[in-house]
């Protein structure tokens, strides 16, 4: 006997079955199950999410198109695309943006924790490769560029299986939009993950399409990583997230590594969500072809206009990457703004309120700095971006005193406070190096050099040479490298002087100049130190009688109390280099020679110098990164600076020596993507490689541009044979 339900119950089984019909399409478009469908409407919890960081410095790559039209820049760290640049050098708007591959069952592989090689296989072209995988079971690439024609980033992906199985890719993208990443929003858009906070935007599709797409918070249950290193895939899927720490994930379309190998995946940027999916939906319609092609071949066409010296015959490839990354940093709305590096080391990046919320530190540019790349940039060829650092440096130039800020952001906002007196001189320097001595630059000229002649400072009650602080910027004093600067500054703006019709005015400031130079040994060198029975330069005197122990607090975890005749470092060297002593004086001799008994590291690329005696600014003994201690800790060590191997190669070039083997050490600081540390491992102890290798970059800012711009200094000093700097206004004057 058979019965018929009743009207009601056959709608309900009706229902049923079309929801059950439903999920299991649901599921076969997606690659996700019912739950996830449902979760997809809804959004994520766990508001705001963990404390947002940045990524460690060792940067193994750092690119941008060389076209002003795209300005958005990258940086690779651990195998991934980790902090990426909008709408300028000085905001970063991305904290990682990485990939993941899955069997489905057994294993998730996340790319920064997998061992990863990276290459740049064009010398002439910031192009990377980027190669990761399992062994016997996947490979991963991913090449990464700019394009040339948007603010976009882009990634050719190819997954490869080895052993015939099937693999999912996934993306992971965590966005901290406008230098902040604990307010940003972000959503499901289509195809495509959109993140936004009140004035940045970023878009993030693929071709093929993206699928299985959702947001969440970092650190917490809708963390995509979460679902994905526990259940091996994407299960719970939220329409939207934020304001916090967003993190967004998505399947990178059908990808198996087998049949389909192959994905584009563009990040566009913009003010607005939309305008940022417009520049990445142009990108993926335009294609990876003609982005990488046009990216390279913008490089390949600005090396064309430079020169390459045959001292770098040998470092060709690092010369030429230096070249780049120096370029590569200028920032394209603020013209002539060259930061210090795009990277925030230790604990600068890790969120530490004053230092790192929101970062700033090495995004930043100095007048100092500034200088550096100025000159490299004049040695090389570059001469128009020379020239626009100088009326970068005099277009903010602090009003009305005439100085310049220690620092400030690429559109030139001041961002730390205190007043070093060489970063008032070399603007001058510079100046007149590139040429810009005319009516245009004069008056700036003029306000610098009067600042510098009348300085007193309100503490001390000293006068100039005496600088608040000098180029390590963590001490005040009679510094025989700021007084070579200042020096140097005065003569050269004496000789502007005359140029603009202001003879009076240019022997003012030479009167003063020769009374400096006259006395800087007076006032740096020592003759009854304890670290040499001959005298040698100080780092700096505190009180401008070197003979005498005027004890400092040292900081950075180093003595508390220590006597400044006990406390040296190789920065002397500017005065033989920019022309304020012959480069035969035999106190430099003498002075050297402490400082190779006393900072001197020799690694198996060669020698390096550290800053200065007790220097703390570096990593722990074990490697542990760098954070403010307490003077007397000794917690954290300074470690070897590829500058001042280079600077000392400038040296041996004025001293009628070879610099080439200064050169090759240099170079062979380079990392696998040819970028260059700020520090060296030196090899102390404990042994083996609790950091990095002894020689080789450590967890500082990498690239540093400055170390970049040695590069191209001593390449050219080499040359040339003698300083890129020299002066014959100042060498003339004083060496002879």
């Amino acid at each position: 006997m058979t019965t018929r339900a009743p009207q009601k119950t056959r709608y309900a089984i009706r229902t049923a079955l079309a929801a059950v019909l439903g999920s299991a399409l649901a599921m076969t478009a997606t690659g996700a199950p019912a739950q996830a469908v449902a979760l997809g409407q809804r959004a994520a919890p766990g508001a705001p999410g963990a404390k947002s960081t940045w990524t460690e410095a060792d940067k193994g790559g750092f690119g941008t198109s060389r076209t002003r039209g795209s300005n958005v820049w990258f940086t690779l760290q651990r195998g991934r695309v980790s902090e990426v640049f909008y709408p300028d050098l000085s905001t970063p708007s991305v904290r990682s943006l990485e990939l993941v591959v899955t069997d489905g069952s057994t294993f998730t592989d996340r790319q920064s924790r997998r061992t990863a090689t990276v290459t740049r296989p064009d010398p002439r072209s910031l192009r990377y490769v980027q190669v990761s995988g399992r062994a016997g079971r996947y490979r991963l690439t991913e090449e990464v560029v700019t394009d040339p024609r948007r603010a976009t980033v882009v990634l050719r992906i190819r997954l490869r299986s080895l052993d015939g199985g099937r693999y999912r890719a996934y993306v992971l993208y965590d966005p901290a939009l406008a230098n902040n990443g604990m307010d940003d929003t972000a959503r499901s858009a289509g195809r495509t993950l959109v993140a936004s906070d009140a004035s940045v935007a970023s878009a993030l599709r693929s071709r093929p399409a993206l699928a299985s797409l959702t947001n969440g918070y970092a650190g917490r249950t809708s963390d995509p990583w979460r679902d994905l290193s526990r259940r091996h895939g994407l299960t719970r899927h939220y329409r939207s997230a934020g304001p916090g720490n967003v993190v967004q994930a998505a399947r990178i379309g059908r990808l198996d590594g087998r049949r389909r190998q192959a994905a584009t995946l563009a990040l566009g940027f913009g003010r607005t969500g939309a305008v940022a999916q417009r520049a990445a939906r142009g990108t993926l319609r335009s294609g990876w072809g003609r982005a990488s092609s046009g990216y390279d071949a913008g490089w390949h066409g600005y090396l064309r206009t430079l020169r390459v010296p045959a001292s770098a015959a040998a470092v060709s490839r690092q010369y030429l990457a230096s070249a780049l990354v120096l370029a590569a940093a200028e920032d394209k709305h603020h013209r002539g703004a060259i930061v210090a590096s795009p990277t925030a080391p230790w604990v600068w990046g890790d969120e530490v309120p004053d230092l790192s919320s929101p970062s700033g530190a090495y995004h930043l540019v100095w007048a100092r700095d500034s200088y550096e790349f100025g000159t490299a940039l004049w040695a090389m060829g570059d001469r128009a971006a020379a020239r626009r650092v100088v009326d970068w440096l005099f277009g903010v130039q602090q009003k009305p005193d005439g100085s310049f800020p220690q620092n400030s952001d690429v559109s030139g906002t001041p961002v730390w406070g205190s007043l070093q007196l060489d970063e008032v001189a070399l603007p001058i320097v510079l100046a007149h190096l590139v040429g810009r001595t005319g009516a245009r630059t004069w008056p700036g000229v003029r306000k610098a050099a009067e600042f510098l002649v009348s300085y007193r400072d309100p503490d001390t009650g000293r006068a100039a040479p005496f600088t608040p602080q000098e180029r390590w910027e963590n001490q005040s004093g009679y510094s025989p490298n700021s007084i070579a600067a200042e020096v140097a500054g005065l003569v050269t703006a004496a000789d502007i002087a005359r140029r603009n019709g202001h003879p009076e005015l240019a022997d003012q400031w030479l009167q003063t100049a020769d009374r400096w130079a006259a006395n800087v040994k007076a006032w740096t060198v020592t003759t009854n130190g304890p670290l040499s029975a001959s005298p040698y330069f100080l780092r700096l005197t505190k009180n401008g009688e070197p003979d005498t122990a005027s004890p400092y607090q040292m900081g950075d975890g180093g003595p508390t109390s220590i006597d400044q005749r006990r406390v040296v470092d190789p920065s002397f060297l500017a005065l033989p280099l920019m022309g304020v002593l012959p480069a035969d004086d035999p106190v430099l001799a003498s002075s050297l020679a402490v400082v190779d008994r006393q900072l001197k590291v020799v690694t198996p690329n060669g020698p390096f110098w550290h800053r200065f005696s007790f220097d703390g600014y570096g990593e722990t003994r074990t490697g542990g990164e760098w954070t403010i201690t307490d003077s007397g800790t000794f917690t954290t060590l300074g470690r070897g600076w590829p500058i001042l191997t280079a600077e000392r190669g400038e040296y041996e070039v004025a001293a009628g020596r070879s610099g080439a083997a200064y050169l090759a050490t240099v170079a062979a600081a380079a990392n696998a993507g040819d970028m260059i540390s700020e520090q060296v491992w030196d090899g102390r102890p404990p042994t083996g490689r609790p950091c990095c290798r002894a020689g080789e970059g450590t967890r500082a800012a990498t690239p540093l541009v400055w170390s970049h711009a040695a590069l191209i200094r001593l390449a050219w000093t080499i040359q040339t044979g003698r300083p890129v700097d020299e002066q014959a206004v100042v060498a003339g004057r004083y060496a002879g």
